[in-house]
């Protein structure tokens, strides 16, 4: 039973709340839907309407809301213990999921620094490898820059934010950021290097990127990459075997490798983690969103032994990671990370997602017929549909239209939620996701579209 209405609500939000990536003039003079509660694949609103939740609570959830064996993980942690720090103890829930990510890690990765959220675990490995440089010594105190791609988003914090590369979220701070030396996106569709639009210009972005290591290798000091997609930047897709042709460049010119898997991790790429689809083992990966199912802000930085090992030393040589957060392996979040990945065991997910997988790329190959449908875009259960003025020229739709926007506000009428990234429409739902409502999830796009773009 609610404790207020929902009108009260809304103007509690309205007069107190300031929403993130929101324009604040819109918000403010419409009538917002208010979230109440969860239940499986639906979100349900004060008003008791439901909806589809086909992003997955930005991106975080994997076995549904309001799982009962997550639920009564967290119940009885907080009845054990509520929070006890990592500075100077140990812990039983950060020390037993520790091992559980090092035993399902590509492999190689065996120590794990938690943290709090995307942005933090980014931060803490863009600091890691610029303190393995110089503690290196030698030359390789001189590697203190990173390569980064155009359309890249790694976080909010302004480590992550030196590190991103689009301009609509990172251009005003400028001024703050640490330079970076960026190479091009492997964005076939709208291919910067002057490539044919199809996969295969991948191997341009490649050519540059090469070209960019061994102008810098000296001064480098590791390389940021979301591994197979790079989701906030418009749903980009790699082209196959990217990844592992980006792994090879890193170990031909002595440059780290730092995988962000925040959003492509936990199964969502149809593996455990999306590096695991081409073999490769990055030397920092970080973890968080579908870490706790959505449950709770946890976060975690793998690093090889390579990169721990040059932290070890005594305590005159200053070798010491000076890095922490007040909630660093908190222990309720850690028992819903572990109760995710009983989950994952009992519900054999991984397994079920092949059919799944399947068939959201059949609808995709459906959605390209339409007449605004520039590209569609699919790594296992991530889905993006490029909206387009003109398919013939690739024109945009001018951002101010907001057409992305005024879609996912059209599938409200067939009880989605979805929120775009511009104009491309995201289908980003939880793994456990029937087939049944993944059908009601892609029809209830495809007319949303078609409304939108042809009425």
């Amino acid at each position: 039973m609610n404790l207020y209405d929902t009108e009260t609500l809304r103007g509690f939000d309205r007069k107190y709340v300031w929403h993130p990536f929101t324009q604040m003039k819109d918000w403010e003079s419409e009538d917002q839907i208010v979230i109440a509660r969860g239940q499986g694949s639906h979100i349900f609103d004060t008003d008791g309407n439901r909806y589809l939740d086909g992003v997955a609570a930005i991106w975080t959830n994997v076995h549904g809301h309001c799982r009962p064996e997550i639920n009564k993980a967290v119940k009885e942690q907080v009845d054990r213990l509520e929070h006890s720090t990592l500075l100077g103890f140990a812990g039983e829930q950060p020390s037993l999921l520790a091992k559980r990510l090092v035993d399902i890690a590509p492999p190689g990765l065996c120590k794990v620094f938690y943290s709090d959220n995307g942005s933090t675990a980014m931060e803490i490995a863009v600091k890691m490898a610029f303190q393995y440089q110089l503690h290196r010594g030698g030359v390789f105190k001189r590697k203190t820059r990173f390569i980064t791609f155009r359309n890249a988003y790694h976080g909010d914090t302004i480590g992550a934010v030196s590190v991103g590369g689009i301009d609509l979220f990172h251009g005003v701070f400028r001024p703050l950021l640490f330079p970076v030396i960026q190479s091009p996106s492997p964005y076939c569709y709208r291919c910067e290097c002057g490539g044919s639009g199809d996969e295969s210009c991948g191997r341009l972005c490649l050519e540059e990127l090469e070209r960019l290591m061994k102008t810098h290798a000296e001064t480098t000091a590791g390389l940021v990459i979301e591994p197979l997609m790079q989701c906030a930047g418009g749903m980009i897709a790699q082209p196959p075997g990217f990844l592992k042709k980006v792994r090879e460049l890193c170990d031909r010119y002595d440059i780290l490798m730092i995988a962000d898997e925040v959003a492509v991790g936990f199964g969502r790429t149809g593996a455990m983690f999306a590096c695991e689809k081409e073999g490769v083992t990055p030397d920092l990966m970080a973890l968080s969103k579908g870490i706790t199912a959505g449950y709770l802000p946890l976060a975690a930085t793998l690093a090889t032994r390579k990169i721990y090992d040059m932290f070890l030393g005594d305590y005159s040589e200053l070798k010491t990671f000076f890095h922490g957060h007040t909630f660093t392996g908190n222990p309720i979040a850690c028992a819903a990370a572990l109760a995710s990945l009983d989950l994952f065991e009992k519900d054999s997910l991984l397994a079920s997602l092949p059919t799944k997988i399947s068939y959201l790329e059949k609808r995709l190959r459906d959605m390209d017929a339409l007449d605004h449908v520039g590209e569609t875009r699919r790594v296992g259960m991530i889905g993006g549909i490029e909206l387009v003025r003109d398919k013939e020229t690739r024109a945009p739709y001018p951002w101010e239209e907001r057409v992305g926007v005024r879609v996912c506000m059209e599938a409200r009428k067939h009880g989605l939620f979805l929120r775009p990234l511009g104009n491309v429409i995201v289908i980003f739902p939880p793994l456990s996701i029937s087939l049944e409502e993944m059908e009601i999830l892609m029809d209830g796009i495809h007319s949303s579209i078609r409304s939108i773009t042809e009425g």
